[in-house]
Parts: C-alpha cells; sequence; structure tokens
C-alpha cells in the first residue's frame, strides 16, 4: 500500500498482533495538512509492520519500509530499513529504530524514519500478522517470486526457489521466516518482495479507478482511519497503481551488524548517505 501497492501490500509487510475482527492494517496522517501529492514531486510513505501481541498496549516497529513513488517517471522505491538500525530517535536520544513506536506510536516512528532517511513523510500504514492474512486472502492470493529454498519449520516457510502462489497464512510464513542468511537485512529485503507481489496482483489488469476503488474496498474492510480520508486513500491509490511493478526498486540501506549498549544492533552503512540522497532527490535510485 504505500499508495495502492501499500495499500495491500501493506498487509504483506510484516508482522503484528492483532486477533480476527479487529483492524487489520492502521492508515494514519503524519501531516494533518490535505494529503495531495504534488505534479512533478515524489511521494512518501512509511509501511510498517509491529509486534503487537494481544492486548499489548504500546509495541515496535519491528518491519520498516520506505516507499518513494514519483509518478511522472512511472517508478518507484521500495526502502528497506533494519528493525535494529542504531540511530537518533527524535526527544528520546539513540535506541533500535524500531523502539521510536514504542515510546511515540506510529508518529514518532515516522519521525526517526525521516530524520534517518531526510524524507517527509505523510502518511503511515501499520499493520500485523492477522492483518497480513487476511488481506492476501481477500485479494484471493497472491504470486510470490521466492529468491532461494526455505525451510524453517517454526514460521512454516517451507518453499521452493521461484514464484510460489501463496495464501495468507503462506505469506506471514513467508515474512516472518528467520532461518535465513543474512538475518534481519534478508528477511527485510523478503518482505519487500511481498509488497511488490502485493502490487502486481492489484494491477493485474490496466490501472484504473475500478482498480482503485477495489484496492480501497479490501483496504478499508480491514482498516482503521486515523486522520485520512476517503479522498486521500484514492488519491494514494491512483499513485500507486499507476506503476509498474517492474519499475519498482527493492532496495536493503546498507549496514553492518555489531553491539551497543548491550544488545545486538545495526550500525548505519558508509554508502546509506549516498543512497538516502539518490532516493530523497526523486524516489529513483540512479547509482545502486
Amino acid at each position: 500500500m504505500a499508495a495502492a501497492a501499500l495499500g495491500l501490500a501493506v498487509g504483506c509487510v510484516a508482522p503484528s498482533g492483532a486477533s480476527r475482527g479487529e483492524a487489520a492494517v492502521e492508515v494514519i496522517k503524519v501531516d494533518q495538512g490535505y494529503f495531495r501529492p504534488q505534479p512533478g514531486q515524489p511521494v512518501f510513505v512509511l509501511v510498517m509492520g509491529h509486534d503487537a501481541r494481544a492486548r499489548d498496549g504500546r509495541s515496535r516497529g519491528d518491519a520498516l519500509h520506505v516507499i518513494g513513488i514519483n509518478p511522472e517517471a512511472g517508478q518507484a522505491t521500495i526502502l528497506n530499513i533494519p528493525r535494529d538500525t542504531w540511530t537518533d530517535i527524535p526527544g528520546r536520544g539513540i535506541d533500535k529504530i524500531n523502539a521510536a513506536n514504542y515510546h511515540g506510536g506510529p508518529l514518532l516512528q515516522a519521525r526517526a524514519v525521516s530524520a534517518l532517511v531526510g524524507v517527509d513523510i505523510p502518511i503511515v500504514l501499520s499493520t500485523g500478522f492477522e492483518g497480513l492474512a487476511d488481506m492476501v486472502d481477500d485479494l484471493g492470493g497472491i504470486n510470490v517470486d521466492v529468491p532461494f529454498a526455505m525451510n524453517d519449520p517454526t514460521s512454516g516457510a517451507v518453499f521452493p526457489r521461484g514464484t510460489v502462489r501463496m495464501d495468507g497464512g503462506a505469506a506471514l510464513a513467508f515474512a516472518r521466516n528467520r532461518s535465513v542468511s543474512g538475518g534481519d537485512f534478508t528477511r527485510t529485503q523478503d518482505q519487500g518482495i511481498l509488497i511488490l507481489a502485493g502490487l502486481s496482483k492489484l494491477r493485474d489488469s490496466a490501472p484504473s479507478a475500478a482498480n482503485v476503488l477495489k484496492w480501497m474496498a479490501v483496504l478499508t474492510n480491514h482498516a482503521r482511519l486515523d486522520g485520512v480520508g476517503l479522498g486521500d486513500l484514492y488519491r494514494l491509490g491512483r499513485v500507486a497503481l499507476s506503476i509498474d511493478p517492474e519499475n519498482v526498486r527493492n532496495i536493503t540501506m546498507p549496514g553492518t551488524a555489531g553491539s551497543a549498549g548491550g544488545q545486538s544492533v545495526v550500525f548505519v552503512g558508509g554508502g546509506a548517505a549516498g543512497l538516502f540522497a539518490d532516493f530523497r532527490d526523486d524516489a529513483i535510485l540512479q547509482r545502486y
């Protein structure tokens, strides 16, 4: 969903613990000004999967993806941020970036990601475990390009390499698979693949107002809106569905694993500053 893509795909992003019957996705307007994509300007949306369990009051932003869309160029980028990235959280000091949601909810999580990457984020899409499964099932399943054979009995991610048709449960297992080399770097990259699969499903026919309404129908059936109107969703959907998935880059922030404050963390890599600058310029990566 970060637009339509994100919209649904949002569900595809990651973990959370909402139970069935609760809102699967929360769509939050960070900038209370009326959301309206400007001609020639990129649009940036944060897609977040949180780690809340039933009755949890607070949760961490355990899957963080900034989707930058350039409607004029017909291109987009999914920038995946490892959840353990060691960075400054506005008003809280240095911590893992996913702690921002715990301390200040989606608004602080958006501010922390904005401070790291250097882009304005007007919309956050937040989802959880059951939210992902429910929305994928409502879409009738999605085709996911599994990058390597997976065999993780803990999450249920047992898939061959190649295109795999997944229902909601399978998509959830794919998003949660931790038995991968590269740890969270690989896992967050895989979640980006899931977002692309959701976008491809939503664009199974030519971009049209009907497709946007279809996306909105699925989303609003599972969503709680916070400061976001149906007009906002429609504009966001039009922007997202205008992009061919073939023109979307899926890239993860460079970094190195280490330790700080007695915990395992990810330090921002030396190439990240250049990547962020290239991304925030027009949401299109020229050099990466």
